[in-house]
Formats: structure tokens, sequence, C-alpha cells
């Protein structure tokens, strides 16, 4: 099994977290990647594969497959212990629902944060822009966080067991921190929540690996 996976993409640590979990032996193939340039050049394999020319990309044996989501329930079909999905349908799906929202609500607030891995803009009125994105997107994921410690409520988890949804909660909470957007303060729960996934050996490996990456890729970050 191969992944075609990038330093400081989020949706490839999400797929990596899962693999880890699921006790998968894979090789790692990280692609080119810069914050200046981005993804250049192009992997042939991942131009090949995914028509959005995007990480992560999983082949295992005949089966290409690319899109985190995809990835995670073809792995979790193949190869079912341990689960990362309840085996009960509702419960299944509003696990789904939880990765769906991390993955596609919160995501696009966290983006606006994402400027600051980046070179500054030679407009200075662009700057001005993307710092302004930056805090009304930092007010509206504070929302977000209290949206997410209801959901959570007193489960350790918030499938009840660890799942998809964690994993796809915790790469986006992460995300945040990385980029310095509203700390945890005040949301306890929430906190809790997120030391106990960042515990687990996969993600504190994956958090450590983006962490080393960011010193190399992105020293904006640790000003």
């Amino acid at each position: 099994m191969r992944l075609y996976s990038g330093a400081v993409s989020l949706f490839s640590r999400k797929v990596e977290i899962a693999l880890f979990e699921k006790g998968l032996a894979f090789e790692r193939i990280q692609v080119p990647f810069s914050q200046s340039t981005g993804y250049a050049p192009r992997h042939p394999v991942v131009l090949a594969a995914n028509p959005k020319a995007q990480v992560p990309v999983l082949v295992d044996g005949d089966l290409t497959l690319f899109d985190s989501t995809v990835i995670l329930e073809y792995l979790e079909d193949t190869y079912p212990a341990p689960p990362l999905y309840p085996a009960e349908a509702k419960a299944r799906a509003r696990c789904r629902l939880l990765e769906l929202t991390a993955d596609e609500i919160l995501l696009p607030e966290v983006r606006p944060l994402m400027y600051r891995t980046e070179p500054p803009s030679p407009d200075p009125e662009r700057q001005l822009q993307r710092q302004a994105d930056g805090h009304k997107a930092e007010a509206a994921l504070l929302g977000r966080y209290r949206e997410l410690e209801e959901r959570l409520g007193q489960q350790a988890c918030f499938c009840g067991d660890f799942s998809a949804a964690d994993i796809a909660i915790f790469m986006n909470v992460l995300w945040i921190l990385r980029l310095n957007g509203p700390r945890l303060t005040g949301h306890p729960g929430l906190a809790a929540w997120y030391g106990r996934i960042a515990a687990r050996p996969s993600a504190a490996k994956i958090a450590a690996e983006i962490a080393a990456a960011d010193r190399e890729l992105s020293p904006e970050l640790q000003a």
C-alpha cells in the first residue's frame, strides 16, 4: 500500500492517522511542496489519479483512490478492525456528518488563517485584507468551538468511541492552533477532548511531524 502525501496537507495527515490506528503498513511518498510555490512540480501519479491534482492519493494493489473521506471509508470496508465508524446505521451516519462538518464547514473558516504560513503579499492592501479576513475567521471559529463542545457533551469522543469524526475534527483544530488561531481557553470540554486525542500515538506522531515540517517550511509561525 502506498500513500502520496504532503508534509503539511491536512487531508493527507488525516488519512495517515487512520492508517496508523488500523495498524496498516504503508509506504509514504511525500510530494514536493513549498509555501512560495505550493505543490510544484505536481507528482505524476497524483496528476494521473486525481482530477484535482491533490493529495492524498492511496494505492492499494490495483486500486487507486483520492479524497480523504473515500479513502477512510475504503479502509473501513477492507480493514474493519479496529473500527473507525460505529456499527449501527444511524450512529454511523451521524459520524459521517461530523466528519463532513469538519471537512466542509469548519475547514472553510480555517482557510483564511493559512496566509500566516505564506510569504507576505507584495500588495499592501491585499495583505491588509488577508489579515482582516483572518480576524473575521477567528471570531467565527470561536462560535464553532462552542458548537463542538455542545455536540461532544460528556462523551470521551464525538461518537462515543474514537472514530473518523475525531480524526477529522482533531486535524482541523490542530490546524487552527498551528496557524495561531483561537486557543481552546474557555472551552474546557473541547480542550480535554483535544488533549485525549493528541495523546494517542497516531495523532502525537502526526502532530510532531507537522511541527517539524513547519520549522522548515513555515518559519513565519515560529515568530
